[in-house]
């Protein structure tokens, strides 16, 4: 295949955070495999980019063809996101959700999204499955493309006050994370196995029908 670009996307935007820490744990384990087919892994930090809850006078669904982003913040998130062929974005779970910082960046744009694979690595106290179920339907309700395979990443409990207030991964949680590189390994393949595919309706998310 042609060669293809991957943003691994740190998602959390707190202060006191963990999140480039669990980042470069996720890119130690797929970039070399990733780059061995071709497929090229750029880390992007969205607190870089500093947005503000949206406060655009457009809609982002209205951007590029009817109107164009006011803010410079917007006009740089929109930039970097459109440069992608794909995307793994490293999610926080807080207080049994999705991150409010995470959810906005995501909202600020639709069409830069639109059609592309992506995969999700959640992290959290309980490994943030229920902030990825949350983004996992938000993604595919935007028409993403997204990876069946989620890995998750609990804490181990002595280790969490230093994970979530001062970054430090602890010993227990590294052990207990080495034990998942076979799921973020094969999250990384199913984003592979998506960016194969063409960006055509035949491939684009089915709508949920909600069960009656």
């Amino acid at each position: 295949m042609s060669s293809k670009s991957v943003a691994l996307i740190t998602m959390s935007t707190r202060g006191a955070r963990v999140g480039p820490t669990v980042t470069e744990f996720v890119k130690k384990i797929i970039e070399q495999p990733l780059a061995s087919i071709d497929i090229s892994l750029t880390t992007v930090d969205l607190v870089k980019f500093n947005l503000p809850v949206y406060n655009e006078p457009v809609a982002p669904a209205m951007v590029p063809e009817k109107a164009q982003f006011k803010y410079e913040h917007s006009r740089a998130w929109s930039a970097e996101i459109a440069k992608y062929d794909g995307y793994i974005l490293v999610i926080p779970e807080y207080n049994y959700g999705v991150a409010g910082g995470t959810k906005n960046a995501i909202d600020y744009l639709l069409n830069e999204w639109k059609g592309k694979p992506v995969a999700i690595v959640s992290y959290g106290i309980h490994g943030g499955a229920t902030a990825s179920e949350q983004v996992k339907g938000a993604l595919s309700g935007m028409g993403l493309r997204v990876a069946e395979t989620r890995p998750t990443l609990s804490f181990n409990p002595p280790d969490i006050m230093g994970a979530v207030g001062g970054g430090r991964l602890g010993e227990g949680t590294l052990k207990a994370w080495e034990a998942q590189k076979d799921k973020i390994q094969k999250a990384a393949e199913d984003l592979t196995t998506l960016l194969l595919q063409p960006n055509t309706e035949a491939n684009a998310p089915k709508p949920q029908v909600p069960k009656a």
